[in-house]
């Protein structure tokens, strides 16, 4: 068996990929100006571990919430978007940060899912699902 080169991806796919990127961008800045809005501290943006990565990272009053970022044209598509291979995902993701972090979260962890619909409206579920 040979190696092939990879297939060059079509124009139209790398332009759906792109904007794509755009509308998660904005999602991510909506969610973090709604959590400013609330008190909280963004601790990080797109935190990338060996685990994965992390939408956001914030705190407030030493409680650390780690947030999935979901989008899509109505927010119950987007809250139902998440998966448990994302949700062990994020585990090992925050588990990797804490060990990094020493000091984030000293009053305790959560996580939390922000979904974003297509008018821009912003949800939040706080503590949206725990390790088992």
């Amino acid at each position: 068996m040979t190696n092939s080169p990879p297939h060059p991806k079509s124009p139209r796919r790398v332009a759906r990929g792109a904007m794509a990127q755009r509308g998660g961008l904005r999602a991510e800045a909506a969610c973090c100006a709604a959590l400013v809005a609330d008190g909280w501290t963004i601790l990080g943006q797109r935190l990338r571990t060996a685990a994965g990565e992390i939408d956001i990272a914030a705190e407030k009053d030493g409680l650390l919430a780690f947030v999935e970022v979901k989008s899509s044209t109505r927010l119950a598509v987007a809250a139902a978007s998440l998966s448990p291979r994302q949700i062990n995902r994020l585990m090992a993701a925050a588990e990797i940060l804490i060990g990094e972090n020493a000091g984030w979260g000293r009053q305790g962890i959560r996580f939390d899912l922000m979904l974003v619909d297509a008018g821009g409206v912003v949800r939040r579920v706080a503590d949206a699902f725990r390790q088992a």
